[in-house]
C-alpha cells in the first residue's frame, strides 16, 4: 500500500512479509536465521517492485503447439549498497537469475552521519533497463541518495529502492533529493535516535547479517 504522507513510498504489509519481519526484529534471532530471513523478505518484496517491469510479446513452442508468451524487454540490474545490501541479493537473484549485479560501496561517517563512497562497479548496460537499489535500512537517507546519484551519473532512469525498514527522515530526504525514485519497504518506523539509528528498528543490519559488532 502507498503511504499517503510519503507519495514515493510503498509499504508492503503482506502477512508473510510481516511474519518474517517480526523475527528479524527479535534480538534473539541468530545471525544464521537473520541472514535467511533477510533474503526471504527481500525476495517477497521484489514481487511488488516488479509489477510494472517492461515486457514484450513473443511466441514459444510448447510440447503441443505455439503459444503467445511475454519476456522482459530490458536488462535488470541489482545494486546492493555494501555491505548490508549483500544480505538481500540471494533472495532477489533467486527470482531474477537473469539480472546483472553491480555494487556501490558506502559507509556512514559516524561523526557527521554523511555517506562516504569507497567503491562503485556497475555493469556496462546498467542504464538500459530498471535498476533495483537494495539496502536493509533507509535511515538518514544519505547512503541511498549518494548511491542514486552514482546511478544517475551512469545514465540510469528507472531506479527503484527496496529496504526492509525506513525512518520518516530517510524517506523525506529521498523524496526531497530524488522525488522520482520509488521506495518499497516492509516497515516505516517511528524515527531516528540521537545516533542516527532507526527506532524501534532491528539493530545494525550489517552486524546482524555478518555476525560482527
Amino acid at each position: 500500500m502507498p503511504a499517503e504522507s510519503h507519495p514515493n513510498l510503498t509499504i508492503l504489509d503482506h502477512p508473510l512479509i510481516q511474519n518474517k519481519m517480526a523475527r528479524l526484529r527479535d534480538e534473539a534471532t541468530s545471525p544464521e536465521d537473520f541472514r535467511r530471513l533477510t533474503s526471504q523478505v527481500a525476495g517477497l518484496m521484489t514481487f511488488q517492485a516488479c509489477r510494472d517491469l517492461p515486457s514484450r510479446e513473443t511466441t514459444v513452442r510448447t510440447p503441443l503447439e505455439e503459444a503467445v508468451a511475454f519476456r522482459l524487454s530490458a536488462p535488470i540490474t541489482l545494486v546492493p549498497i555494501l555491505r548490508a545490501g549483500l544480505g538481500m541479493v540471494e533472495g532477489i537473484i533467486a527470482l531474477m537469475p537473469e539480472a546483472n549485479v553491480g555494487h556501490v560501496g558506502l559507509y556512514r561517517d559516524e561523526s557527521t552521519l554523511e555517506a562516504v563512497n569507497y567503491y562503485c562497479k556497475l555493469p556496462p548496460e546498467v542504464a538500459e533497463g530498471p535498476v533495483f537499489l537494495v539496502d536493509p535500512m533507509l535511515a538518514t537517507g544519505g547512503s541511498a541518495i549518494a548511491a542514486t546519484d552514482h546511478l544517475l551519473k551512469h545514465g540510469c532512469q528507472d531506479i527503484r529502492m527496496i529496504a526492509l525498514v525506513a525512518a520518516p527522515e530517510g524517506v523525506n530526504a529521498m523524496a526531497e533529493s530524488h522525488p522520482e525514485i520509488r521506495v518499497y519497504v516492509a516497515a516505516l518506523d517511528r524515527q531516528l535516535n540521537e545516533n542516527g539509528y532507526i527506532v524501534p528498528g532491528l539493530g545494525d543490519a550489517g552486524d546482524r547479517i555478518f555476525g560482527t559488532r
